[in-house]
């Protein structure tokens, strides 16, 4: 199958440049997608244009993944209400680090024909004077031309304007393409539908300056089926960066999405054939509560985001906090994790050395902690066999606690009831 129709049938492809497909079923060529490095992080909103680069380079392509070290420092106005903070060079090299290690995890990288590679627009324009751009460049596309453009149009009927900074955005992606054409034979821009005003710049600034003929094609905008933004949540973005979203929150975002999303999701995010898809979804469809399609996609996405160790860590976690798992799966965690897995879930310090000593249990529940708001309370739940420490049932009221109970030699973990929980850190 063509990456083009491969994009087609996962429901992918939105615009596409005459002769595109033509051109990549004829020969295999370079291509390229821009990512913007003003984050140290990719989010979930960014997989759709990793996808595309991975068929890419399934399809026997070169995928060439520019991180845009310059245009991070103006920013894209593209559909934006308003002008982004600008970032120091400091700033964007740190970014441009982490974005080609999380990048390095879904592409072949190296120097083969087929291998991907990656290449940082401020390294052709950091001695680029602005007089040798308005004269080489700003030339060759007019002002009408620009002024045309949806999102500069939007952004100049807008409350905030649209700065000359901004405006000089789309002539210098359309340099990018003219660049990567030119001295990296790359000659399709891929991207999100909402790059394609950009994209149609490069091409045509190609045109006029050298008569050479250039390709685009662009992929739809994920949405939900009830029409909120992909990859947003109340808690903020769903990021690739397990320090900023970690492995077990992002495999219940995937676990946590609708029937209609995860069947849509499924064909865009996972490399699964036609006929594995229909298998899983016939599998759903036969019993819905299984929820067979959530789970297939957010095992085979964390999996590739992070590592089969990290999916079966959210996989027990799950069935810690939602079911009847032990707690063995916090040995391999670290504390930041740790505090991850019981976000939302009471925590209380105790003084490790007063644990050393024993502690109680009436005393570690309901006065070292608050558990139980009186010892009186935890006396009477405790006798009627609704408290465990650490997944075992407690109903010795005598019993002393130490430091012996210890995970990771600094939690316990106090439920009371079947889904209460609390977390004890020993400091």
């Amino acid at each position: 199958m063509s990456f083009v129709e491969e994009l087609r049938w996962r429901g992918m492809l939105q615009d596409i440049m005459p002769g595109t497909e033509d051109l990549l079923n004829k020969e295999k060529v370079s291509g390229y997608i821009g990512f913007d490095p003003t984050g140290d992080s990719l989010h979930v909103g960014h997989l759709t244009q990793i996808m595309t680069l991975i068929h890419f380079q399934n399809a026997g392509h070169k995928p060439v993944a520019l991180v845009g070290g310059a245009t991070g420092m103006i920013g894209d106005p593209s559909f934006k209400s308003a002008e982004r903070n600008l970032l120091n060079e400091e700033t964007l090299q740190h970014n441009l680090d982490c974005l080609k290690n999380q990048l390095a995890k879904f592409l072949n990288f190296g120097d083969g024909e087929n291998d991907a590679k990656m290449v940082n627009n401020y390294d052709w324009f950091k001695d680029f004077s602005f007089l040798e751009f308005i004269r080489d460049v700003g030339k060759l596309i007019t002002v009408n031309y620009m002024m045309a453009k949806d999102s500069v149009k939007k952004r100049l009927e807008g409350d905030n304007g649209l700065s000359f900074t901004e405006f000089t955005y789309q002539l210098i992606q359309g340099y990018d393409f003219y660049y990567l054409w030119k001295h990296h034979n790359c000659k399709i821009q891929m991207g999100g539908s909402d790059q394609w005003g950009n994209i149609v710049t490069g091409s045509e600034m190609i045109r006029r300056q050298d008569q050479g003929t250039a390709y685009a094609l662009t992929t739809q905008l994920i949405k939900k089926a009830d029409g909120q933004k992909f990859g947003k949540t109340e808690s903020g973005a769903i990021w690739l960066d397990p320090k900023k979203t970690s492995p077990y929150k992002y495999y219940q975002f995937w676990l946590n999405t609708s029937d209609d999303d995860a069947k849509n999701w499924i064909r865009i995010f996972t490399l699964k054939t036609e006929a594995e898809i229909n298998a899983i979804i016939a599998e759903h469809d036969a019993a819905p509560h299984t929820r067979a399609v959530q789970k297939a996609l957010a095992k085979d996405i964390t999996i590739r985001t992070h590592s089969e160790k990290d999916y079966e860590t959210a996989i027990k976690t799950s069935e810690f906090l939602f079911g009847n798992g032990s707690l063995d799966f916090i040995a391999d965690l670290q504390h930041d994790a740790v505090l991850e897995v019981f976000d939302g879930v009471p925590q209380f310090e105790i003084n490790k050395s007063d644990l050393a000593a024993g502690i109680n249990v009436l005393d570690l529940l309901a006065v070292e902690t608050q558990v139980f708001p009186s010892k009186g309370e935890a006396r009477k739940m405790l006798q009627g066999g609704g408290v465990a420490i650490n997944k075992e049932k407690i109903n010795d009221i005598e019993l002393t606690i130490n430091t012996s109970s210890l995970i990771n030699s600094q939690y316990i973990v106090a439920q009371r009831g079947k889904k209460n929980y609390f977390l004890i850190i020993a400091k």
